[in-house]
Order: C-alpha cells, then structure tokens, then sequence
C-alpha cells in the first residue's frame, strides 16, 4: 500500500428524491476539492443508460456507474462489489455515492457499515438534497421512501430555494426544525451549490444534551436528551416497561419521543397525550431519547435507560 494510502476511505451518501439536483450538488463540491485529496464517485442510475455518470466524468476523478434505481435491491450485490474495486483501485481518501431518487437510504447505509464493507469505509455525513416545495407537501411527506431519505440525512438541504415564495421557506424551516432525530445540519441554497466545509459536519452526538428548541409551554418544564452509540442494541421488552413506567418517574410528563436499535432494526417510539406507538425509521447514527416534563430526576431516566441495554 502507498505511503500515501488511508486506513479507512470516507463514505459520503448523496440522497434525494427524482430531480432535486443530486447531481449539480456533487459537481459543487467537485469544483471545491482539494487537489490532494482522492475522491473516486458511484452513481446509482435509475436506468440503464448513465446520464449522470458522464456527466460528472470530466475532471479525472475516477467514476464508477450502477444502473437499477435501488442500491439496496436490484444493485446491492453490485454495489459491494463495485465499492470493492474502486477502493482497491484507487484507495481514495473519500468515496462519493450518489443515490438514484428511487433508493432507500438507510438500507445503503446498512450495507456500507456491514462487513466487508464496513472494514474498509467510514461513514461520513449524509447529504439529502429536498426541493422545500415537496418538503412541505404532506403527500410526499407521507412517502415512505421520501421519509426514509429525510431521516437518514446528516446534513439536509434545501434547494432551488430561489423558486420558493416565503411562505413555503418559512414552511420548510419550521418542519425542518422539529425531524427527530435532529440534523446536524439544515442549510438553504439555490441551483444546488454546496459549502465543501459541510463533508466535516460532525455525526456524533454527546451522551447527554439539551433540547435546543422546546415547544411552546409555559416557564419551569425541564427538557433532556441521551444518546447511545449506533453498536447498542435495547431489549424491547426492556424498553416497553421503560416507556409504561415513565409517567411515574416524571412530574407533569408533556412529551417523550426516541429512535433505539433493537434486533439490528431501527424504531421509533414516540409518547404523547398519554399512550405511545412505535414504528420502523430510517435513522442510522445512534439511539436517543429525548422527554419534556414539569421535573424529572435525569440521571434515573439515564440508569433505567442504560438497564435497557442487551
């Protein structure tokens, strides 16, 4: 291996629904790169015939092309393999993928953590590219694969925000505001033109924050988060008796929501007028749990949730 090899190559999941301009936002930060750095690029093509491959193919940095929608379905065992080859052709010190409109992100981030894979990749921030117009349409919210790629972006962005009137930015930052998990990043551009700075967006959360931003109630309600790194699984059944005793061990319990891994899946628990439901989410990054309530005694939320743990 060169001197100049890296251990790891970092991934980075470009996401978005059909004709957003994915492809004008990865030709962005193309424009930006760091000429010693070596980036190789996978495009998963909807169909057969590689549009967007050829056109990010004019500047030497070496472009590889799926053709079949779906990474995770139709192309996942091409993906390995494709990933594969392109490390070990090039050892790149970032890996570029761009997801066809029709992909379901966070099974392509399963695979790009899952070995064998996951020994040679690190999984950077995720980029999903939305269209504010779509994003505050409550047809597309309801989309399951639309929700799928919003929930595992890292850094959201809004494009084409130059073809928006205010009253639908307004409306996109305020639902924007309140995804859970929250992103690291929401950001506002026109004709899909990226900040390079934006790859180093941090994908770590502390063990314990605060919410930044609490729903509108009166004055002396406590609100606190907790995280747990993505490699913990919770017993559910350990985690139903948490969420049933938990209005017990709060005072005035207003809401509680969180993302937790168990059995390798992901779901989302969500506590709200006095009874919770559960359901399968797309978050990738770790489990957490966040609670508003008049008092609480956060560190026995922190232990019972730790006793939760397998």
């Amino acid at each position: 291996m060169p001197a100049n090899a890296v251990s790891k190559t970092r991934v980075h999941l470009f996401s978005g629904f059909l004709g957003v301009g994915k492809t004008t936002a990865l030709k962005s930060l193309m424009a930006q790169k760091d000429p010693a750095e070596k980036w190789v690029i996978i495009v998963n093509e909807f169909g057969e015939i590689g549009i967007d491959g050829a056109v990010l193919s004019d500047n030497g940095i070496p472009v590889a092309e799926i053709a079949g929608g779906c990474l995770c379905c139709v192309a996942g065992p091409q993906m390995a393999g494709t990933v594969a080859k392109m490390l070990r052709d090039n050892q790149p010190h970032r890996l570029m993928i761009e997801a066809s409109g029709l992909a379901h992100a966070a099974s392509v981030i399963d695979e790009l953590k899952a070995k064998p894979l996951g020994d040679s990749l690190e999984v950077g921030a995720v980029f999903t590219v939305v269209d504010p117009r779509q994003f505050v349409n409550d047809d597309y919210a309801a989309q399951l694969l639309y929700k799928d790629q919003v929930g595992v972006a890292d850094v959201l962005v809004a494009s084409k925000t130059d073809l928006c009137d205010e009253a639908t930015l307004h409306a996109f930052r305020q639902r924007a505001a309140k995804l859970f998990p929250p992103k690291a990043l929401v950001a506002e551009v026109a004709n899909a033109q990226l900040d390079i700075a934006w790859l180093e967006t941090p994908v770590v959360s502390k063990s314990r924050y605060r919410i930044k931003a609490l729903p509108d109630l009166d004055i002396g309600f406590q609100s606190q988060g907790f995280t747990f790194d993505a490699g913990l699984n919770f017993d559910g059944e350990r985690l139903t008796h948490f969420f049933n005793e938990l209005p017990q061990m709060c005072q005035g319990l207003v809401r509680a929501k969180g993302v937790f891994q168990v059995l390798g899946t992901w779901v989302w628990l969500n506590w709200v007028d006095g009874q919770w439901g559960a359901n399968q989410v797309s978050w990738r990054r770790d489990s957490r749990f966040e609670l508003i309530a008049q008092s609480f005694d956060a560190d026995q939320i922190e232990a019972r949730l730790q006793a939760a743990l397998e």
